[in-house]
Order: structure tokens, then C-alpha cells, then sequence
């Protein structure tokens, strides 16, 4: 691991990035704060590592809270081939990063595109999963919306590479989906609007291309999410359509899983109701910890 160099070094309390290689020779730009049981974040699209600043400042006092940029996200390595995007890739490039760590198992918590790449880490790599967080997931994965959706990836990686990313990041910001955020925290909307003019258009396009057009729909997973042991947390906003029919299969299908629906939110809950949002992740992983998580399911098991 190298110290990263660059105007993003000093954040998260003045923690500086560290570059992690994965397996396949990208360079990853990771930050690790705090001390205790370590938590993995896994931003969305339009995010970074830095949109986890909320969750980091209230959790780094009792947890490892380890954030990173996923590949095509600056400072992290922009890969120029469309092969090295994909959603497995994801998948393994948090492993990658605990690795890298010495870390053998985490809590983590996923937002939208970073909820697949959670739900994917622990179908890959169960071993590293302690309990997972799946936030706003489920945008294009019915099986009937897949077609449509991935033609819209694919022309919406077109328009980014076209118009560049300062405009870009202009209508993401804009766009329905940060509504919510604008209305309640003025603040905070400004700050991740600047946090998108960061990005690069190629790699959000590579993104859109090889990730999000290319994924498999939730209900293909199936059979490997109904398989799967590990406490899990969904949590989504009532205002995020598109993402509560999938939730519920989702619901339905994890054999270990609470759900959570916050009124009045978006599709971004963790800059829309932090505190909430926070609580929420705390007292899960809390539970999860003292077994109070296991006892409550087997006496809920016992009563049926």
C-alpha cells in the first residue's frame, strides 16, 4: 500500500488515503478510520467515498469504518477497458481491499450500486461478510425492466462522455433522485454536487457500460440469495419507487433479513436522515455483535 498524494488526501478527520492494488493490477484509493469491528462502505453511482462522511464522524469511535473509491472514480485508477468493469469485479475489489487490510471479516453497508456490490460480496465471499446493510437497492432488476433499463445505461454512459463531467455532474445534481436531498439539507446538497465535479466522465460511463448495463437482475439471484445466512438490514426510502417491489422480494428470499422503509426519503438516506440512518446501522450491527440479533429470529422461528 502507498499514501495517495493529491487534494482528496486530507479527509474523514484528516485521515489520509492509502492505495490498495486489486488482483487484476487497478489502483484503488482506500480510507480507514477509527478503531474497533470494522465496517466496509460501498458508495452509489453518483457518490464516493466521501459520501459516507456522516456515517464515519458517528461510528468511527466504535468501529473501523474503512471507505473507497470504486474503480473509475478518482483518485482511483480510471481503467480504459470496458472488460475491467463489472459487477462480479466489484465484488472482488472489496475483497481485494480487505485483504489488503489484513482484514478477514466485516460488517458492510452498501448504497444502490454499492448495495449490488455488497449483496455480491457476500454471495462471492460469505467468509468476509459478518452482516450486510443493503440500502436503495433494486433500480432496473426486474426481470421484465432489465431490457429497457440497460439500453438507458448504455445511452446515458454515451451522454456523460459527451457533454463531460462538469455538466454532467450539473444534471446529476439536479436530477429527481437528489430532490429530497436539496429540500432538507441545503448543506448537503451543495457538498455533493461539488463532490461530482470530481469524478470523471469516462470512468461513471465505463460504469454505467460494464456494471450497471450488464448486471443480473435480483430475482436471477434467487437461488444464491436464498441461500444466503447472513444478517441482513435492507433499508430504503418510501420515496424511492423504483426500489420498493425488489425490497420486498428481497424480503422474502434472504433467510436472515429486516426491512426498513423510511418515510419522507429518497433514494439517498444516508445524506437525507444521517441520524436515522446512522441509528439504524448502529443498532443492527449492535445486535448482530451481542447476539441479541440470533435470539430475537429463533424465538420468532419457535413461535411459528
Amino acid at each position: 500500500m502507498t499514501t495517495v498524494q493529491n487534494s482528496r488526501a486530507k479527509i474523514m478527520h484528516d485521515e489520509r488515503l492509502v492505495e490498495v492494488t486489486a488482483n487484476d493490477g487497478v489502483a484503488l484509493s482506500v480510507a480507514a478510520v477509527g478503531d474497533g469491528e470494522p465496517i466496509i462502505f460501498l458508495h452509489e453511482f453518483s457518490g464516493d467515498l466521501l459520501s459516507w462522511e456522516p456515517q464515519v464522524a458517528s461510528l468511527r469511535h466504535r468501529y473501523r469504518c474503512i471507505c473507497f473509491n470504486a474503480r473509475g472514480y478518482p483518485p482511483s485508477q480510471v481503467p480504459e477497458s470496458i472488460d475491467a468493469y463489472h459487477q462480479n469485479r466489484a465484488a472482488d475489489d472489496a475483497a481485494d481491499v480487505m485483504n489488503a487490510l489484513g482484514i478477514g471479516s466485516a460488517y458492510f453497508v452498501g448504497l444502490s450500486m454499492g448495495g449490488f456490490a455488497a449483496l455480491h460480496v457476500a454471495i462471492r465471499h460469505a467468509e468476509k461478510v459478518r452482516a450486510l446493510v443493503v440500502a436503495g437497492c433494486g433500480y432496473g432488476s426486474k426481470p421484465s425492466e432489465q431490457s429497457d433499463y440497460f439500453a438507458a445505461m448504455n445511452r446515458e454512459g454515451d451522454h456523460a462522455e459527451k457533454i463531460g463531467m462538469t455538466a454532467y455532474a450539473s444534471e446529476l445534481a439536479n436530477s429527481g433522485y437528489a430532490k429530497l436531498l436539496r429540500a432538507k439539507n441545503q448543506d448537503a446538497w451543495r457538498k455533493f454536487e461539488r463532490q461530482l465535479t470530481t469524478h470523471s466522465a469516462k470512468g461513471m460511463a465505463m460504469t454505467l457500460r460494464g456494471v450497471l448495463a450488464r448486471r443480473p437482475s435480483l430475482w436471477q439471484l434467487e437461488p444464491q440469495l436464498a441461500k444466503l445466512k447472513k444478517p441482513a438490514m435492507l433499508i430504503i426510502g418510501d420515496e424511492d419507487l423504483p426500489c420498493l417491489e425488489p425490497n420486498l422480494f428481497m424480503k422474502q428470499t434472504l433467510p436472515d433479513c429486516a426491512l426498513t422503509i423510511m418515510p419522507r426519503t429518497g433514494h439517498l438516506p444516508n445524506l437525507e436522515e444521517p441520524e436515522t440512518f446512522n441509528a439504524l446501522i448502529d443498532r443492527f450491527f449492535t445486535a448482530v455483535s451481542d447476539n441479541s440479533w440470533y435470539r430475537i429470529k429463533s424465538a420468532m422461528v419457535a413461535r411459528e
